[in-house]
């Protein structure tokens, strides 16, 4: 053994190539190293948060067994209070919107969700422009990195983001490298003071301070043949599940009529699949600054008004 040693020893000391490749596997091995030291401690950090956006994701995905639960961007997560489903449905809820997530982000949760657990009543809050066909709208769903090694079933619908994503998750740190800072924010307890976190609604305590303008979007536009096909699936998979579905357009504080392609599409879909579809987004009794906090967004006190008419709108399609 102390030969073989001192020979190898002596041919790098002699041999420039052998030195080179010796330099070469060492740093390879301390890469190695440090990627899984650094990827494995942002992964228990941020599957111990307890608060936050990272923290209900995981709570919808892995934990919870509510009976109703609703979907969305921020528009859902800002409009529909859970206790107000919770009082006039008795059934339990739990909001699973977040803030800029797009329909491929409730098709991937909506597919974790049902492994373990089939709600009774699932509401999806559909946006103007969700299928609109644009460049770098899949980059989003960077969010679900974290769970793509232990939740199978997502990973068709993450690696649409790019295709060299397969490739880069053999990195440990890739699935957290965007989210550190969240993640650090999301293990202090200012992260709960923050931001108020009712069974997943998030409350805005503020009013629009100015008139009502048009809302300016574009009204016809390419559709994005692969988000709707994630609507459709959305939809076979909750009636494969017997699950009551309801697809709704929350209201946008604007003057101007809204008929765009996403909406007529979304309906369009629903009514081949005999699915209720509720659009409010010109409905004018909820067209006043008060309930507004900004264009697209309802107040902690419109949530209140529009959150009632939902349910009795739900409730009123049940009886049918």
């Amino acid at each position: 053994m102390g030969k073989i040693l001192t020979q190898l020893l002596y041919r790098l000391r002699t041999n420039k190539f052998y030195l080179l490749g010796l330099k070469f596997f060492l740093f390879f091995l301390l890469v190695f190293i440090l990627d899984y030291a650094i990827g494995n401690l942002l992964k228990y950090f941020y599957f111990k948060q307890e608060s936050g956006l990272q923290y209900r994701a995981t709570y919808v995905i892995e934990k919870t067994k509510a009976d109703i639960l609703i979907f969305g961007s921020s528009r859902a997560s800002y409009h529909y209070i859970s206790t107000v489903f919770e009082d006039k449905m008795r059934l339990s809820c739990f909001n699973a919107g977040r803030y800029g997530s797009p329909i491929l982000y409730h098709l991937a949760i909506l597919k974790s969700v049902l492994k373990r657990h089939h709600p009774k009543t699932i509401i999806l809050d559909l946006n103007l422009q969700d299928f609109e066909k644009r460049e770098g709208s899949y980059d989003i769903l960077s969010c679900l990195l974290p769970y793509y090694d232990s939740h199978p079933e997502m990973r068709s619908i993450i690696l649409k983001r790019g295709k060299y994503e397969q490739l880069k998750l053999i990195s440990n740190i890739y699935p957290y490298n965007s989210e550190m800072l969240t993640i650090a924010i999301g293990n202090t307890e200012i992260n709960k003071k923050r931001k108020e976190d009712i069974k997943g609604f998030t409350p805005i305590r503020a009013n629009w301070n100015d008139k009502i303008e048009n809302y300016r979007f574009p009204q016809i536009y390419e559709l994005d043949s692969t988000k709707v096909k994630a609507f459709t699936t959305f939809i076979n998979d909750c009636k494969k599940a017997k699950i009551k579905l309801f697809i709704v357009c929350s209201p946008y504080l604007s003057k101007n009529k809204i008929k765009e392609s996403t909406i007529e599409k979304g309906k369009e879909i629903a009514r081949n699949y005999h699915i209720p579809f509720f659009d409010y987004s010109n409905y004018k009794p909820l067209l006043k600054t008060v309930l507004f906090y900004d264009a697209p967004h309802m107040n902690s006190e419109g949530a209140k008004v529009f959150s009632n008419l939902v349910v009795n709108d739900i409730l009123r399609s049940n009886k049918k």
